[in-house]
């Protein structure tokens, strides 16, 4: 598996070896030993999936603190334009956004460091989205970011969202609880 910076500070992807032959694929998403010599993080509280169909965006979404979490996303069916938003004051990134392009056939993964707000849209008629987080989910710290306010390019104008996701603040209205810190400090 290989490991590679993003552009922003603690977030990484994650490019694991796909063997693939004549009875399809096989992909390690997870290798505890990679992940520490890394610095990541491998202690995950939760894990769910989403299914969503073409055209759809879901974020873009948090946990703040004390429930901020780690998060290590991918693609289990199709593809998906996966988003992040640097949310930490502080950060030489902040309020700044990448996008990183996941699919099942690639099997590239996001680690998103605490502290980002996280969406994706949906490329193909279904993307079945897998996440990893390591806090558990608590309704009272869950937040987020307006999914077209902080200048991220989506494939779509008008994509399918939920009430939720348009009732959030915009990026410039938001008051943020994140602080950055160095990887080196929060890994310990």
């Amino acid at each position: 598996m290989r490991v590679e910076q993003t552009a922003i500070p603690g977030c990484y992807q994650l490019i694991p070896l796909v063997r693939k032959d004549n009875r399809g694929c096989f992909v390690k998403t997870f290798h505890k030993d990679v992940f520490a010599k890394h610095g990541l993080v491998t202690e995950f509280a939760e894990e769910y999936y989403s299914i969503s169909h073409k055209g759809v965006l879901r974020g873009m979404h948090f946990q703040t603190p004390p429930h901020d979490h780690f998060k290590l996303v991918y693609c289990l069916t199709g593809r998906v334009l996966d988003a992040i938003i640097d949310l930490r004051v502080g950060s030489p990134t902040y309020q700044q956004s990448e996008t990183i392009e996941l699919s099942a056939e690639l099997g590239n993964m996001l680690y998103i460091a605490p502290g980002m707000a996280h969406g994706f849209y949906a490329l193909t008629d279904e993307a079945i989205m897998q996440y990893k987080v390591t806090t558990i989910y608590a309704p009272e710290h869950d937040g987020g970011i307006r999914w077209d306010s902080a200048g991220i390019a989506w494939p779509d104008a008008a994509p399918i969202l939920s009430a939720r996701d348009c009732g959030f603040p915009a990026l410039a209205d938001f008051q943020s609880p994140f602080r950055f810190q160095s990887m080196e400090h929060v890994y310990g």
